[in-house]
């Protein structure tokens, strides 16, 4: 038989876990398109990165040295190179330091693998990638249809009332 603090734990490990899937699915359903591109970039990089990985440090700081050069450049360009000032939110800023990192890490990790531009010469990779990002497409269509849905019912009701 269970002790109350087992079932408490066990009740708190099951309450954080639905906290984050009501969020991972609110934010899937607002995702715009050009986010969702990010994301299947990403995805794509993992999927590299988790079939070539190369453990060398010099690989790894070499990319965080490029990342920081480049992501503050782009940081400057972008905020503070025209007449007006722009903030940029936090994770608009963050995927400025990203994407050379990811770009760098990457163009490393292939080098002398034979892929042609960002495509590995092992079909199987290629189709992990794009089922993976199909998945995640099609996570997002479905989502924003019952989103909708639901917001139309919410209108009729209203209308209604």
């Amino acid at each position: 038989m269970d002790c109350p603090s087992h079932r408490a734990v066990r009740y708190g490990c099951f309450s954080l876990f639905l906290s984050a899937a009501v969020g991972l699915i609110h934010y899937l359903s607002n995702l715009s398109k050009g986010r969702l591109i990010l994301w299947c970039y990403f995805i794509w990089y993992l999927v590299v990165l988790v079939r070539y990985f190369d453990p060398s440090p010099r690989l790894w700081l070499t990319s965080l040295g490029l990342s920081l050069i480049i992501g503050f450049a782009l940081f400057v360009s972008t905020t503070a190179a025209g007449e007006k000032k722009l903030k940029l939110e936090r994770w608009q800023v963050i995927r400025l330091f990203m994407m050379p990192f990811c770009v760098s890490s990457f163009s490393a990790l292939v080098k002398g693998k034979g892929f042609i531009l960002i495509f590995s010469p092992n079909l199987d990779e290629i189709l992990i990638a794009v089922g993976l990002c199909g998945v995640l497409c099609g996570a997002v269509a479905v989502l924003k249809r019952r989103r909708a849905a639901a917001d139309m019912s919410t209108q009729v009701t209203r209308r209604m009332l």
